[in-house]
């Protein structure tokens, strides 16, 4: 789990009562892509960390298309759709504790500008199986 969030919401509201609403929401979408960069760069670290290291060469292209291996599935999407699962991933990294992020009633983490997931190494590891019906 990583955050950018700290702090955004209150800026981004300030900065919208201002009336400077291009500068509120554009702090708001490079906190929410700053964070998955960071979820990313992380990922990338813990399959090095694994001994599993990018193949030299391996651009930004590839990265987006996981030529990679193993995987790092999210909360909320068709991989693991039940946003309630997330509670237990939090309880496990004591996610609220380390690093200041909550989950709301919904699931959803609050601060926004933050990444949960879960990393598998397997080398077979997809995100969907051809023959998976």
């Amino acid at each position: 789990a990583v955050t950018l969030g700290q702090g955004v919401r209150a800026l981004s509201e300030k900065w919208k009562e201002e009336g400077q609403y291009l500068r509120s929401h554009l702090l708001q979408a490079l906190a929410v892509e700053g964070a998955e960069g960071f979820a990313e760069w992380l990922h990338q670290k813990i399959r090095a960390g694994w001994g599993m290291p990018d193949p030299e060469g391996m651009t930004i292209r590839d990265v987006l298309k996981n030529k990679y291996q193993g995987i790092r599935v999210s909360f909320g999407y068709p991989a693991c759709p039940d946003m309630s699962d997330q509670e237990k991933l939090f309880r496990l990294l004591n996610v609220e504790n380390e690093i200041g992020v909550e989950l709301t009633d919904g699931f959803m983490m609050d601060p926004e500008a933050s990444v949960s997931a879960m990393v598998f190494h397997h080398a077979e590891a997809k995100y969907f199986r051809a023959d998976h019906r």
